[in-house]
């Protein structure tokens, strides 16, 4: 049997333990015929993971570039257009995978010609022992299928359960730490991360199947294509804190970004409702303190961040937001310490 080629691309930004115990767990793939990409933003590493990384690149076994600035979206296009492979593959850097996790991916796309992306399953917080339990009929959380309201592109973040849910079906949009792409999303319709997505870059994976789903792809939910995610507190694309007054702003503007660039009137309206009511009011399913002064706060932020999403839209008329991009395709001499070619 022929298997199409696979790349696994895996962002990194100071991780160190965690970053190791996932690259193992990636090399332990059977797939026959895969490469392993790490972008790596950290500025420097602890010694004894400096020396893995670089007994990794130097036996072939990956692909190591090390970028001297920090953005989620534009390392996923960095390592993008450094990758060989026909499917695509991203994860975090502080997930755990099943010994079959690539075969799961890939069996979509050689079973459903239409499905241009694959999301997978995501196990937050959970130990690699509890994921036996993953189609445990009894749990209370569990999901056969999503509603409705979890493909109307307005409401739909607030419907779309890949945690819970047990049964495979076609959904809106993928999750950042566990999705795959057919490599002519990129190469064939010209569809990249957008990197005015910044700090913790939530929404940009929503905003980039968005524009996906216009091709006429579609995407799909693949449960046995699961992954743990430890959901580490620091690293990762957190390159500024959760508690910081940037961060809040920040927040809110991806989330005003991705409906000011793809959504109808209507379903933004219905968007900034929802995320007032959940984010700034506090109520279900984000269970926020509603204590007055913390909902001024976070009204606050709400505020500043939709008038910098609004900023940001103004200024897309002269300058679409790829720096990252641009710089690196302009410079052929940027290039990282290791780039050694790796397939398993």
């Amino acid at each position: 049997m022929s298997y199409p080629s696979i790349s696994i691309i895996i962002p990194t930004y100071r991780r160190e333990q965690i970053l190791k115990d996932t690259l193992e767990d990636v090399l332990k793939q059977d797939y026959p015929h895969f490469e392993i990409l790490v972008v790596d933003q950290t500025e420097s590493h602890d010694p004894t993971i400096q020396s893995y990384l670089e007994s990794l690149a130097n036996t072939n076994k990956i692909k190591w570039f090390r970028v001297s600035w920090a953005s989620l979206p534009a390392a996923r296009n960095y390592g993008v257009r450094r990758s060989q492979g026909d499917i695509i593959i991203f994860i975090d850097d502080d997930v755990q995978l099943p010994a079959n996790y690539l075969y799961t991916h890939l069996k979509i796309y050689q079973e459903k010609s239409e499905i241009g992306a694959v999301a997978g399953r995501v196990l937050d917080r959970m130990k690699l022992a509890d994921s036996e339990k993953i189609n445990n009929s009894q749990d209370p959380y569990t999901i056969e299928i999503l509603p409705p309201e979890a493909m109307d592109p307005g409401i739909a973040w607030y419907y779309i359960d890949l945690v819970h849910t047990i049964k495979p079906q076609e959904v809106i949009s993928t999750r950042g730490c566990n999705m795959s792409f057919r490599r002519e999303v990129f190469t064939k319709y010209n569809i990249w991360f957008d990197e005015r997505f910044r700090g913790n870059a939530v929404r940009e994976e929503s905003d980039f199947c968005l524009r996906l789903r216009q091709t006429g792809y579609k995407i799909w939910y693949e449960p046995d294509a699961y992954l743990v995610h430890l959901g580490e507190e620091t690293g990762g694309c957190h390159d500024i804190s959760t508690r910081s007054f940037s961060y809040q702003i920040t927040f809110y503007h991806n989330h005003f970004l991705m409906a000011l660039k793809n959504l109808t009137f209507s379903e933004q309206l219905r968007l900034y409702t929802k995320l007032f009511d959940c984010h700034v009011l506090g109520n279900p399913p984000c269970n926020k303190g509603g204590s007055p002064i913390k909902v001024l706060v976070r009204l606050l932020f709400y505020s500043l961040g939709f008038i910098d999403a609004m900023k940001t839209m103004i200024l897309s008329q002269w300058n679409d937001g790829q720096i990252y991009s641009k710089n690196d395709i302009n410079n052929p001499h940027l290039q990282a310490n290791h780039s050694l070619e790796s397939v398993s």
